[in-house]
């Protein structure tokens, strides 16, 4: 079978190989799917813009990548089962995540898939698994997000961001979306009350407070969100360049022993069923829907990872294999 494999360490078009490798066979708990889409993410397009020896420490290995396989985000069809699966059969239509799915058949664990709504097409269920759990987990579980809270999303665009406006709406907050120009009529188009370019001006300068702060990829320091924050406020850091996630474990902690308000960093992405299973209903009811920049097909998926470093697209690109 063909697939994408992260070989070297450097740009995406020497990095990235498109190769030829062993179909794999599913084992206990775990589905073989037959890729139909998968999705990038931030987790893999940013050892193209960090630092080398960052990219080093985070991948393993300081020669050559240890771990090759790339792609989180799956949608397909099932084209196998192993011994102990008993919520799948093959040729049921199912999403969610399989480490390595760049590629046009992937294994993924049972738990970690669910079944694709049949109003929803493999592109659109390929964006919506590690982007939404992480908004639904920082939101929800990190932010406690309320009905009538004042809540402000930086990096509205991206692929976190825009299921994190959806979400914040579904939950009954009133949003601001924090955005480029160009970006401005999306954010509004997902839910977002209010809208701020953050190319003309800063919203920790404003002197608006916020019950909750997302900060998806974030650059201002800790004290300036503390700022924007409200008496009892909470600010969540949600992945970020390296000084960002940094600030959040060293000093948010200690920032929030100061007047009430609590500065945290999301951490990881928790994969589980019942994440899923939420983010599926809601899915497949219409209240969050991806947006796709482009669709690139798997032999040209070190172009979809150059348009995301040198584009800067809104929303999600996919990776498509029929």
């Amino acid at each position: 079978m063909k697939a994408v494999r992260y070989e070297r360490y450097g740009a995406p078009e020497v990095a990235l190989q498109f190769k030829d490798i062993e179909k794999p066979a599913p084992g206990n708990h775990q589905v073989l799917v037959k890729v139909h889409a998968a999705s990038i993410n931030a987790k893999e397009w940013r050892r193209f813009t960090m630092p080398s020896f960052l990219v080093r420490l985070l991948t393993g290995g300081w020669l050559q990548p240890k771990d090759t396989a790339l792609g989180t985000d799956v949608a397909g069809i099932v084209e196998a089962v192993g011994e102990t699966v008993t919520r799948f059969k093959p040729g049921d239509e199912v999403f969610g995540c399989a480490h390595g799915a760049f590629a046009e058949y992937v294994l993924a664990r049972e738990a970690y898939l669910m079944s694709k709504p049949a109003n929803r097409s493999f592109a659109e269920a390929a964006a919506v698994p590690l982007a939404a759990l992480t908004a639904l987990q920082a939101i929800r579980y990190a932010g406690g997000i309320r009905a009538g809270q004042q809540v402000l999303i930086q990096g509205a665009s991206g692929g976190i961001g825009m299921f994190a406006v959806q979400l914040a709406k579904a939950s009954g907050a009133e949003v601001t979306a924090v955005c480029s120009t160009r970006n401005a009529g999306m954010a509004r188009d997902l839910g977002a009350d209010h809208v701020i370019d953050y190319t003309g001006e800063d919203f920790t300068k404003s002197g608006k407070l916020y019950d909750l702060i997302l900060a998806i990829n974030g650059y201002h320091s800790l004290w300036a969100y503390r700022r924007a924050l409200k008496p009892k406020g909470i600010y969540v850091c949600v992945g970020g360049d390296v000084l960002q996630i940094m600030q959040a474990l060293l000093w948010a902690k200690w920032l929030s022993q100061k007047g009430g308000k609590t500065l945290g960093n999301m951490g990881i992405t928790k994969i589980n069923q019942d994440d899923l299973a939420q983010l599926s209903s809601l899915f497949q009811d219409g209240i969050i829907a991806p947006v796709i920049d482009r669709q690139f097909p798997l032999h040209e998926t070190a172009a979809a990872f150059r348009h995301i470093v040198d584009q800067h697209g809104k929303g999600k690109v996919i990776i498509t294999m029929i």
